[in-house]
């Protein structure tokens, strides 16, 4: 319109018929300024066009659009589920919780910032959020209201501290467990919120002396721990669960030694006491939860005769 004094709609239809290279004929001929306006667009349209097809391959080639529908589509799983956990950072420390978690039947929720490896845990079925677990709007992605527990082992303890600060500010009944790596953050994580505080090197430091100095009784507990498919599970059931025409008065009612085999080695009562080989007149109450060893068949037929699921089995 400048150079040739085209009308809007002339210099419209002059632009369309040139960058689609349909080859019609101008509308009026061209001076040279004309000329070289109309070289310069038709070179940058094909420069466009070609950065567009490159683009466009480069998206469905590289699978990014199979990670956006997978990214949907794990949101849309995370937003139904109810009485999750969740964990912060895929490190070590993670890895292993996930692990455990899945062996037991649990439903998790990963928190991780590292793309590449959320794109390779996707791959693996488990459910990742990318995004930084110290932001309020990843806690809450990740259906923060909607979980039972929180587990954040970031390898840095201020990262640690402000995430158990977000979950416990929203969330005041949520269980939170927390990695930490120097002594003087254990007091103020468990002040920030966190009911549990790990430190991963004392815990090993601790393991390795036991095994020199009981290691028969390492050895034991080892083989008791909850490992999913090992054959001895130690397990705990609460009497909240069970049906009122269910509900025992005492520990000799249930005689769960002579029906099904299983040992209640402890119970815990709603103060928190834990009483270690509960005699058989100790009273049962809807708060109390029991500690049972036994192998994987005899607690099924447990929960079978107390007319619960486990979750672990």
């Amino acid at each position: 319109m400048f150079i040739e004094g085209y009308s809007w709609v002339e210099a419209v239809y002059m632009t369309v018929i040139t960058m689609s290279t349909v080859g019609f004929g101008e509308v009026r001929p061209l001076s040279e300024p004309g000329m070289i306006f109309t070289a310069l667009l038709v070179i940058g349209s094909i420069g466009t066009f070609t950065f567009a097809v490159s683009v466009g391959t480069n998206y469905f080639l590289d699978g990014d659009y199979r990670e956006r529908i997978r990214t949907k589509r794990i949101q849309r799983i995370m937003n139904g589920l109810q009485g999750h956990v969740i964990v912060c950072g895929y490190g070590r420390i993670g890895e292993k919780a996930v692990a455990e978690l899945s062996d037991h039947a649990h439903e998790v929720v990963i928190i991780e910032s590292d793309l590449e490896l959320v794109k390779t845990l996707r791959k693996k079925g488990l459910r990742v959020l990318a995004g930084d677990a110290t932001q309020d709007e990843s806690l809450i992605d990740a259906g923060l209201k909607r979980a039972k527990s929180l587990i954040t082992t970031l390898p840095d303890d201020a990262q640690n501290l402000y995430v158990v600060l977000a979950a416990r500010e929203k969330r005041s009944d949520l269980l939170i467990i927390s990695r930490a790596s120097q002594p003087n953050a254990v007091s103020k994580l468990r002040v920030a919120g966190a009911q549990n505080v790990i430190m991963p090197d004392q815990v090993g430091g601790a393991h390795m002396a036991s095994l020199v100095a009981i290691p028969d009784v390492v050895e034991f507990m080892d083989h008791i721990r909850i490992q999913g498919a090992d054959s001895v599970n130690l397990e705990e059931i609460s009497m909240g669960q069970l049906p009122k025409n269910l509900r025992l008065h005492t520990l000799g009612e249930m005689n769960a030694r002579n029906r099904i085999g299983v040992n209640v080695i402890g119970l815990k009562r709603a103060s928190g006491d834990l009483v270690i080989n509960p005699p058989s007149d100790t009273v049962l109450d809807e708060s109390v939860k029991l500690f049972v060893l036994g192998t994987a068949d005899q607690i099924r037929r447990l929960n079978e005769f107390l007319g619960i699921q486990s979750p672990n089995l």
